[in-house]
């Protein structure tokens, strides 16, 4: 498990790399997208890197501490990153070509309770090590 989680953290934070870098040199200046929207694509990359740091750092402790709790927290991080981070970018690419998410919308706060439920499983893995 924690070689899943380390691999998922790496590809994670290179992918949050190139699609920051996107976002700030293709859509900024080549689609001249509104800041309101590079605002949002910008909080998909930053949860996608604090995310992908916390996939790492699962793995690591899960090398310690090898309780199914870290496995399920790394789970969660991995489809939080999916469903909030991917759901915001294509609420951006979205908007560029005229169009909207629509009922999909909910898939970023749904995304974002998965980065909760990731958090509280990580501490209980923690704490569940004596």
């Amino acid at each position: 498990m924690n070689k899943r989680a380390l691999a998922a953290g790496a590809i994670f934070a290179g992918l949050a790399v190139i699609i920051g870098a996107f976002g700030a040199h293709t859509l900024k200046e080549k689609f001249q997208m509104p800041a309101d929207q590079l605002a949002i694509f910008d909080t998909g990359v930053r949860y996608q890197f604090y995310h992908s740091f916390a996939l790492l750092i699962t793995g690591i402790l899960f090398s310690s501490f090898p309780a199914k709790q870290l496995k399920l927290a790394a789970t969660f991080f991995i489809i939080g990153i999916v469903l909030f981070s991917g759901s915001l970018y294509a609420m951006t690419m979205l908007h560029t070509g005229g169009a909207g998410l629509g009922p999909m919308g909910i898939l970023t706060p749904i995304g974002g309770l998965f980065f909760i439920l990731g958090w509280i499983t990580l501490l209980l893995g923690i704490l569940k090590q004596k």
